[in-house]
């Protein structure tokens, strides 16, 4: 790798689950090439054709936009929490910039404070207040934020969609990237690797840890499973099943009080699932759906599994979900630049999915960035 700093130095000190469509001709007519959310998924960063734009989640509302002037596109674009600070990649029809330089952007500034660059194209990025982790295709580099210093860098299994997931909390660091082999994921705690897990038989397509760390799913590119570790122990606690059906899941996402997960894929359906925790010495129990022969689990695993409790769909083939000031919200942005928002709610039998009001809206459309 090269590095190159300008003027980089005590950054944090002066100033302080994403969706790449920029491969993808069908979203073209939007300008979208990327979407994403930021840490704690209260806001969402699109890049475009002409720069980027950042909205708050719940409820929506356009925060601010930038058009470069070289009218050179973001085809990667990472918030840190909801500071001016941001990592970008360019990209798009008209690139200024290889896809192999990460630009550090202070917005307030209006200006790249640093770069990283690589000798192959950028896949994904990862940001909190001490670290930004670096994904290639097949390897990843964790730096220091203050001063861009190399801590530690490490080869992985082929990692096309730059997959990783990186804790939001202060009071830990884990960071969870591929294996070196086919299914495998590797856990680090505060930089000393905890575990290697063998999560699935086929490639990993999706994975995701709650903001504390302490939970991970993941999902093969089979897209019939779900399931979820403990990142201290490495063992699995509870796997869910989507469907029987193959299918692309495109995103994973965790509720704020670890609770809930929600999963989205390319059959248009969102998926929900209450995950068992424990507190203190009290292990709480889920509202999942199980089959009728959950009493052959011991001889046919696929009767153990369980089943969402809650599912709704939205038109789209490619689309990412989080939630929204609570764990009943959920927010889902489709590539075809639209803003969905549902609500659900538990009663004695069933649970009840509502579409909320001004949803959904073209939060592309609607901000004129159509040129």
């Amino acid at each position: 790798y090269q590095r190159r700093v300008r003027g980089c130095k005590n950054l944090l000190k002066e100033k302080l689950e994403s969706m790449d469509l920029s491969k993808t001709p069908n979203d073209a007519h939007n300008q979208l090439l990327f979407v994403g959310f930021n840490q704690e998924n209260d806001c969402f960063a699109c890049g475009t054709e002409s720069g980027f734009f950042i909205c708050d989640t719940d409820p929506y509302k356009l925060r601010f936009q930038r058009e470069f002037e070289d009218n050179g596109g973001v085809a990667i674009i990472e918030m840190l929490y909801r500071s001016n600070i941001l990592a970008l990649v360019r990209g798009g029809k008209n690139p200024k910039y290889n896809r192999n330089k990460v630009m550090i952007w202070d917005d307030y500034q209006v200006k790249c404070i640093a770069e990283l660059e690589f000798r192959s194209p950028v896949m994904g990025i990862k940001l909190r207040r001490d670290r930004i982790v670096v994904v290639l295709e097949n390897k990843v580099y964790i730096y220091n934020f203050s001063d861009l210093k190399l801590l530690d860098q490490r080869d992985t299994f082929s990692n096309p969609k730059g997959l990783v997931s990186l804790s939001s909390s202060p009071s830990s660091t884990v960071l969870v990237t591929l294996g070196e082999s086919m299914g495998e994921v590797r856990i680090d705690m505060d930089r000393k690797i905890k575990h290697v897990i063998q999560a699935h038989t086929n490639p990993i397509s999706q994975m995701a840890t709650n903001m504390d760390g302490t939970l991970l799913a993941t999902t093969s590119e089979r897209g019939t499973l779900i399931r979820i570790f403990n990142t201290e122990s490495g063992k699995r606690i509870q796997e869910f099943r989507r469907g029987a059906q193959q299918a692309s899941i495109q995103s994973i996402a965790f509720s704020g009080d670890s609770s809930t997960i929600c999963v989205s894929s390319d059959t248009g359906t969102i998926h929900l699932y209450s995950v068992k925790f424990v507190e203190g010495d009290v292990s709480k129990g889920s509202i999942n759906k199980q089959s009728s022969f959950s009493f052959m689990k011991t001889f046919v695993s696929y009767c153990g599994s369980e089943w969402s409790f809650a599912q709704f769909g939205v038109p789209e083939t490619r689309s990412i979900c989080a939630f929204g000031r609570t764990s009943d919200v959920v927010i889902v942005l489709g590539s075809s630049g639209t803003y969905y928002k549902f609500s659900y709610e538990k009663s004695q039998d069933r649970v009840i999915c509502k579409q909320q009001r001004g949803s959904p809206c073209r939060f592309v459309q609607d901000l004129s960035l159509i040129h």
